[in-house]
């Protein structure tokens, strides 16, 4: 290389930090992008949430804090989820031994990976925070759950 060369890596480099502060990604575009990457899974069907506590519950008088009851339906397949402040359990139905992971954006570390039982039953001690989904892979089909805010 002559005295005339140049790193195009650094010229990339600083190009990106350059746009990052000049015209940055609006925070929506980015979650959008987020959400679309981590529903890859071309075969996954999504499942509808048919029932939120937070929305469809009767509230409970002198409650403080109470769960976040949720319950997803993709055809036959029922996810029932309780989300606390400690974290999270469910059951999927009909039982049924499952991999569930628990997305996370907008900036998604390596998703938590649980492990439904023949019971289907599961739990973390992890609380989401911000928006999350899950992914669940049984009996050869994956599913993922809509996004909400914990």
């Amino acid at each position: 290389m002559g005295e005339d060369a140049f790193d195009t890596g650094l010229l990339e480099e600083e190009l990106r930090r350059a746009a990052a502060v000049l015209d940055p990604v609006p925070a929506g575009l980015r979650q959008i992008a987020v959400e679309a990457f981590l529903l890859h899974d071309l075969d996954a069907r999504i499942a509808e949430l048919t029932f939120d506590s937070l929305v469809d519950a009767i509230p409970v008088r002198g409650a403080a804090d109470p769960p976040r009851m949720l319950t997803f339906r993709a055809g036959d397949l029922t996810v029932d989820i309780e989300v606390t402040g400690e974290g999270l359990m469910g059951q999927v139905m009909p039982p049924q031994p499952a991999g569930i992971e628990v997305l996370g954006g907008p900036h998604p570390a390596t998703p938590d990976t649980l492990a439904a039982d023949e019971l289907g039953r599961f739990s973390s001690d992890v609380a989401p925070s911000g928006p999350f989904a899950l992914r669940l892979r049984t009996g050869g089909q994956v599913v993922v759950t809509e996004w909400l805010r914990a």
